[in-house]
């Protein structure tokens, strides 16, 4: 019987799909296009490109545009749907289920792909950082072996092969084909596409994706021998690349060298510096001669979910070996001054700011309960459930407005004096009847916050009454181990950054981390510039506090307070 099924390579083969910031970003440094946009591509095309979008597109007159770039023939070009078409049109010309391919790893990520796809055997040489690993991948061919394919820069490590090392494996493997991923070569100090090109089983791909910064429009192209061209151009459409596409293409190699060129200074000049500032921090990041910078190993998959706390995106990439995050440079100096506060809050925190309400103190039965019967004796019944929601779903910092609001939608009436003088005589309790704030308790233990504060300042930051704040401190003896400690009396409460703001202003730094366990408490943290960690309360629900803090943007949720301490080694 037939099965209606994908082939081998197809069914081996998961889609491409990288995997987002949990958090909200507003800075995307996850993708590595140039970041700007090339002023190219916001001029008309003249009215005689886009009569051309009524003939099937001509690629010749790019593709003799780049070859005169090169010093090659025309014949010796070929244009692409970017670099990812002519890096799959060269496998599908040289593999099959008979013969083997050579890629590193780590690598491009397609370049894999496109092995499988072709139905040929993949065969890695491991290549993390440093000198590419010529005598690995040279022992690793036999007679079988057609394609070696070496990214330089690499991605997603950013190191270099030297001519030399490309030279030595193209003599070693004399029945292979060398392709040559040059995409990030703008960005490195020795740019090897003229000399690669002199070895006849050379293939190089460039791309207007990078350096261009034109990767929405999808150029690209491969250039090597006559013969290997003309065997790629059998490999795929004779009309891959749009009229539109070409015709912008041609402008910018025309018109747009100075943009170009201006955008490789800035990244090579502010990639040094977030070289060095990740050196500084401790973070011990890859050599990279491309438009990023990536740190591997146990501190990589924390800087990407830090920097997501700040709104910016990276690429987390868990390879075969380890975990990388790849940071890419913005070229603009603004980004990347936000890039370096949020990198050194992460990795360098000067002050820890503790909401109090469910990261300090277990208010599950004391405020919780306090709302719950405060909303009982207007005749509206309330549930752990339906507070533990609404709470999740933020602007619900303030007890006394959210029973209010409770009470109103459960179709009664109520003024907010009314509900915080009966919320208020439940808490605070009087002479004859213990107030539920009896059944609060402290979270951790001082000793763990003594041990913290012998490393950090710390801050409370809680919309509590100054008075109720202070009681809870000194009922449980931790008072001493706070510097500052922020109430509502002192001004707008959270999700305001005031009281945030307030915190580090009193401590003089802005570099801290904030605790909290509500939206409020993140929202606060992060229009503050402090990067927000989410704690899941006493008695909530770890998977519905989770998902409602990273939504907002916690950098990261903690299942207990005391796993701070993680965070911070």
């Amino acid at each position: 019987m037939t099965l209606f099924a994908p082939s081998t390579g197809v069914g081996a083969t998961p889609a491409y799909a990288p995997a987002p910031p949990m958090a909200p970003c507003d800075i995307n440094l996850a993708g590595t296009e140039a970041g700007g946009v090339q002023p190219i591509l916001l001029e008309a095309l003249p009215d005689s490109a886009l009569a051309r979008g009524a003939r099937y597109p001509d690629c010749r007159p790019l593709a003799s545009l780049f070859a005169s770039q090169l010093g090659i023939a025309d014949e010796c070009v070929l244009v692409t749907a970017s670099a990812d078409e002519a890096l799959e049109r060269a496998c599908r010309t040289m593999l099959d289920a008979g013969r083997n391919a050579i890629v590193t790893d780590p690598t491009f990520e397609m370049i894999p792909r496109y092995v499988t796809l072709a139905g040929a055997e993949l065969r890695a040489a491991r290549w993390p950082f440093g000198a590419l690993p010529i005598d690995q991948i040279v022992a690793l061919a036999d007679d079988r072996t057609s394609l070696v394919a070496i990214a330089s820069p690499n991605n997603p490590t950013g190191a270099v092969a030297t001519m030399g090392d490309i030279r030595r494996i193209h003599d070693a493997i004399p029945a292979a084909l060398i392709l040559l991923d040059l995409a990030y070569i703008e960005y490195a100090g020795d740019d090897i596409t003229r000399e690669a090109l002199t070895l006849p089983r050379v293939v190089v791909t460039r791309t207007l994706s990078k350096a261009w910064g034109m990767p929405g429009i999808r150029v690209g192209y491969a250039a090597g021998a006559a013969e290997a061209i003309a065997w790629m151009r059998r490999a795929g459409s004779p009309y891959s690349v749009s009229t539109l596409s070409l015709a912008t293409a041609e402008r910018a190699l025309r018109f747009g060298n100075g943009w170009r060129d201006a955008n490789v200074v800035a990244v090579r000049r502010n990639r040094g510096r977030l070289d060095a500032l990740l050196t500084e921090l401790g973070a011990a990041p890859l050599a990279s001669e491309a438009n990023f910078v990536t740190v591997a190993g146990v501190r990589a998959t924390w800087i990407a979910d830090a920097l997501a706390g700040f709104g910016v995106g990276t690429r987390l990439l868990v390879g075969s070996d380890t975990e990388r995050v790849r940071i890419t440079v913005p070229s603009d100096d603004a980004v990347f001054g936000r890039l370096e506060r949020a990198l050194r809050a992460a990795l360098a925190p000067e002050a820890i700011l503790f909401d109090l309400d469910g990261v300090l103190a277990d208010v599950s039965q004391s405020y919780r309960e306090a709302i719950r019967q405060t909303a009982a004796s207007f005749g509206v019944t309330l549930t752990a459930e339906s507070i533990r929601e609404r709470k999740a779903a933020g602007r619900a910092n303030d007890d006394w407005a959210l029973t209010t609001e409770l009470i109103l939608a459960g179709g009664r009436s109520a003024t907010l004096r009314e509900v915080t003088e009966r919320f208020e005589r439940l808490y605070q309790g009087d002479s004859e009847v213990p107030g539920l704030k009896q059944a609060e308790r402290l979270v951790t233990s001082r000793e763990w916050l003594a041990a913290l504060a012998a490393r950090f300042p710390l801050a409370i930051v809680t919309g509590r009454p100054r008075t109720d704040a202070e009681s809870f401190l000194a009922r449980f003896g931790v008072r001493d181990l706070f510097t500052v400690v922020i109430t509502r009396d002192d001004g707008p409460i959270k999700p305001d950054p005031f009281p945030v703001a307030a915190a580090c202003r009193a401590l003089g730094t802005s570099c801290a981390w904030m605790i909290g366990d509500t939206p409020d408490d993140v929202a606060s943290a992060r229009a503050a510039g402090v990067l927000p960690i989410g704690v899941v309360a006493p008695g909530d629900q770890p998977d519905l506090v989770r998902d409602a803090l990273i939504r907002v943007g916690a950098a990261r949720v903690l299942d207990t307070t005391t796993e701070l301490t993680s965070c911070l080694s």
